[in-house]
């Protein structure tokens, strides 16, 4: 149901459902978790791209699963939930840098799917909702990012109508990171992988996806002092003093290379 493959530095996991729009099941969503963790865990791994194969990125919940529901337990549908909520926490308190590739539509859990990432580029021709509350379901795993992400009045928006909004606009409103023409899109991918493997460190980049997501759960003072409490400390790190010394002798810092 996925695909996976690591190349000089990038771990890429890929949705291979293309004949059922890479809906998501509960056998799918559980090798995305154990992907994502042996990525996170692999040294090898620098950063992590997720993509879709075929012409859509994720359509959301799988229709036979979505059957399932009406005969299923509470026990076993607070099961399913759970497992779909575990997947979103392991990317987003993942200490590797996330890039979801969208290059189709993303719809429902596949929209939080995208959404969840650090950072989330996308092809102009593809659409972002979360449909849930059409069908008479409560899009509430996904609301939990969202409020985050793109504020209360977004947020409302989205869950409330189940709308579907452009690459443009999802952009405009901070849903993704950037949309790009097709024609562009592999691209700049493409530029901004590379430049996340060999132009930034890899313990920074974790430091700095932890200090993001601990802002939303602490209040600003102790936000604050943590920022302190960090900067201070990596200022003594084995890559700061690398990449001061690298800047202040004008060469190039190498990130992704033996040095």
């Amino acid at each position: 149901m996925i695909l996976t493959d690591i190349n000089q530095g990038l771990g890429t996991i890929s949705l291979n459902r293309p004949e059922k729009r890479n809906a998501l099941n509960f056998e799918m969503v559980g090798a995305l978790k154990a992907a994502f963790t042996d990525f996170f865990a692999n040294d090898s791994v620098k950063v992590i791209k997720l993509r879709g194969e075929g012409d859509v990125f994720c359509a959301g919940a799988d229709l036979e699963m979505l059957k399932n529901l009406q005969d299923a337990t509470y026990e076993e549908n607070l099961k399913d939930s759970r497992h779909l909520a575990e997947l979103f926490r392991i990317i987003h308190e993942g200490p590797k840098p996330v890039v979801a590739a969208v290059h189709g539509h993303a719809i429902a859990g596949g929209c939080g799917l995208a959404s969840v990432c650090d950072i989330t580029i996308a092809a102009e021709n593809a659409k972002f909702g979360y449909t849930e509350t059409r069908i008479g379901f409560v899009p509430a795993i996904v609301a939990q990012f969202l409020v985050r992400k793109v504020g209360e009045t977004h947020a409302r928006n989205l869950l409330l109508t189940g709308s579907l909004i452009d690459a443009r606009q999802a952009a405009r409103i901070g849903l993704i990171s950037e949309a790009v023409t097709l024609e562009n899109y592999q691209q700049t991918v493409h530029h901004l992988i590379y430049g996340l493997i060999h132009k930034c460190s890899g313990e920074a980049m974790a430091l700095t996806k932890k200090l993001i997501g601990r802002v939303n759960e602490i209040s600003f003072n102790e936000a604050l002092e943590e920022a302190v409490v960090l900067n201070a400390k990596a200022r003594g790190s084995d890559d700061c003093q690398y990449g001061i010394k690298s800047f202040l002798d004008k060469k190039p810092a190498i990130w992704y290379a033996e040095r």
